[in-house]
């Protein structure tokens, strides 16, 4: 049958068919065939309980049957409500939330919620400054935000400049420095810029870690220590937790664990169990109180979706959060995490493999060609390609992001899945050495 969809990141050349998956069950995803894949990137890093989860779906239906969408243009509805008064009291210091369909819509909304409360407040302040190789999605906003040169390169010329500072990457910083000084090295350059520009409306940075830029986790209180310098300098801080948010990274909230209280976050992903489109972004008084005033003042935040809130989202994010206070998520997701951490030794001694980054549910592998020069391996390799079809032969579902491997499962997964799972990655990369 012949294919009329155009796949996300993908050389459409290099592919003859894509298989057809019909059913998801658990950790599990079932194609036409008859074929069982584990996700072992959750779909995409926002499944939290499996495929099917009797729970969620029943929360869905329920609600199909009263209210399947209602604006949220000078309307409300009974389950934004309730998932707004939910996400302010796991959130803390947060004060109200606007609510969104993806984590892109939900970065651009922080950009834009700080540009104009910077306006309300009749302060010029028009300037971003974010962390280099961070990614904050995939609109023209947040490629600005969050610019990865291997994704957005090509659209650079409509891109408003950002200022960016040295990410804290142990594995790739500049020769000369111990990790310790070049921690240091990145919290100075972002000061520096903060002196030298009195224009800047805010810092963007993902929370814990970076992901999609290259799986970079912070060291300890480098996030606390740039709250401290937005602060000092009367710049907003953003936090990005689409993708680290909601136990990906070992805590329920990360800015929490982190100690660094932002001025606007945004959650996705994971917010609705992975189940239906939905996205939050939260904002602290401060902010929320500078849009308040009359009509004519035109204050109001000048944003807005057409399924903002949407009743049945919102319903299934209320059950999923439910379910990890019954199931007690964050406890096991800490079992879990040091399941994947007993792996590291393993993997780190394969010859492709020249890093391997993790925290929570979440591993990042780097290969490469060379350890000792930590050279990439070319992109005429295909390695992208190969990974995916080789995971494939030992039922794993494995999405790399160009020369890493994304270890992102559901975050209930089991002791005997995660098992399987990390023994077939590495059976994957051992089988794929020598196209390399």
């Amino acid at each position: 049958m012949r294919s009329f969809v155009w796949h996300p990141y993908t050389q459409m050349g290099d592919w003859k068919k894509f298989d057809v998956i019909s059913k998801g069950k658990g950790m599990w995803l079932y194609d036409t065939d008859g074929n069982s894949l584990m996700d072992s990137v959750a779909s995409m890093w926002c499944n939290v309980w499996g495929h099917s989860n009797k729970e969620l779906t029943k929360a869905m239906i329920k609600q199909t049957k009263t209210l399947q969408h209602s604006s949220l243009f000078n309307l409300t509805n009974d389950k934004a409500e309730s998932l707004a008064r939910e996400l302010i009291t796991l959130a803390p210091q947060m004060h109200k939330v606007f609510y969104s369909d993806d984590g892109s819509t939900a970065m651009e909304i922080s950009a834009k919620m700080a540009l104009q409360y910077w306006h309300n407040i009749d302060k010029k302040k028009t300037k971003f400054v974010s962390l280099e190789n961070g990614y904050h999605g995939d609109t023209i906003g947040t490629m600005s935000l969050g610019y990865v040169p291997l994704f957005f390169s090509k659209f650079k010329s409509v891109l408003f400049p950002v200022l960016r500072t040295p990410s804290p990457n142990r594995y790739r910083m500049p020769k000369g420095y111990s990790y310790e000084d070049f921690q240091e090295h990145c919290i100075d350059s972002i000061e520096k810029i903060f002196v030298k520009n009195s224009d800047i409306a805010a810092f963007v940075m993902e929370s814990g870690a970076q992901l999609a830029g290259g799986v970079v986790v912070y060291p300890k209180d480098f996030q606390k220590k740039v709250s401290k310098l937005c602060k000092k300098h009367d710049v907003l801080f953003i936090l990005d937790e689409i993708a680290t948010g909601f136990g990906r990274l070992g805590s329920m909230i990360e800015y929490q664990a982190q100690q660094s209280i932002p001025d606007i976050v945004s959650y996705g992903k994971m917010l609705s169990g992975g189940y239906l489109p939905l996205a939050a972004t939260l904002a602290n008084k401060k902010v929320y109180d500078s849009f308040l005033g009359e009509y004519k003042d035109m204050k109001h935040f000048f944003h807005g979706h057409t399924f903002t809130g949407n009743p049945l989202a919102c319903a299934t994010a209320l059950s999923n959060i439910s379910l990890y206070k019954k199931y007690n998520l964050i406890y096991k997701i800490k079992k879990r995490a040091a399941q994947m951490q007993s792996y590291i030794d393993t993997i780190s001694g394969l010859k492709l493999v020249g890093d391997v980054r993790h925290k929570g549910m979440m591993m990042g592998i780097e290969l490469v060609t060379d350890k000792s020069k930590k050279t990439p391996i070319s992109p005429d390799k295909k390695i992208p390609q190969k990974i995916f079809t080789e995971a494939k032969k030992h039922g794993i579902y494995q999405r790399t992001l160009g020369n890493i491997i994304m270890i992102v499962p559901p975050l209930a997964i089991s002791e005997q899945e995660l098992d399987y799972m990390m023994r077939g990655i590495i059976k994957t990369i051992k089988n794929v050495t020598h196209l390399a």
